[in-house]
């Protein structure tokens, strides 16, 4: 299959569309919608994400809760990806990732969505997304899995599913970064900038330790 080696390209046209929709939210039109952890046998390293406190916070404004509605969605999809990899026969490595991931994100949906409630703001249902991969107004987010992906991710098995799983998740990564990266630009401050930078240091550092464990053909 087609690795790693051509995501860039594909998360960096899919944060057009993330960074256009933030346009449309900071001008106050619409309604703006707009991150996971591993570890390996070729690493030592351990990755954590930092949430930030869950008690609310009225800083904010458009940015922050374009980042917070497009967010928790995002790691809807990463949760449910991680919840796969037990009936896949993903290796060990995999499913220590897996679970560092889902540890990491859960607490983080359930943070942004008191921000939303604290804030007046719409918190987004089930994934969010028409199906997988897009948002209800049919935009696309960064690094969000198709049917057809998740799809391919589903009938995988074993070797062939880890490897699915590394490549597809290293994409899903880079979208969160660059979703975080944008709403920054925008202007987000306040617990949603804080997150905003949790999530590019960890899962900067996630995807060097992903790209190792394929580059050294584990698994």
């Amino acid at each position: 299959m087609n690795t790693h080696r051509s995501l860039p390209r594909r998360a960096a046209l899919a944060a057009t569309a993330f960074a256009a929709a933030l346009v449309v939210a900071a001008s106050g039109g619409g309604e703006s919608t707009v991150t996971a952890d591993t570890s390996a046998a070729a690493s030592t390293t351990t990755t954590t994400t930092t949430t930030p406190a869950s008690t609310p916070d009225d800083r904010h404004n458009q940015a922050d809760v374009a980042f917070a509605q497009g967010m928790i969605p995002h790691h809807r999809q990463a949760v449910l990806m991680s919840d796969m990899v037990a009936a896949h026969g993903a290796s060990a490595d995999v499913k220590t990732l897996a679970a560092e991931m889902r540890k990491a994100q859960v607490p983080e949906i359930e943070t942004m969505s008191g921000w939303l409630r604290a804030w007046g703001e719409k918190v987004p249902a089930g994934t969010g997304m028409d199906g997988m991969g897009h948002r209800d107004d049919g935009s696309g987010m960064p690094g969000t899995m198709d049917h057809r992906e998740m799809g391919r991710l589903g009938d995988a098995r074993g070797n062939a599913f880890d490897t699915v799983f590394l490549t597809m998740m290293i994409e899903h990564h880079e979208g969160a970064i660059d979703m975080a990266g944008t709403v920054k630009q925008r202007g987000a401050y306040g617990p949603a900038k804080d997150l905003a930078d949790a999530v590019i240091t960890s899962q900067t550092a996630e995807i060097a330790r992903m790209r190792q464990m394929l580059d050294a053909g584990r698994p």
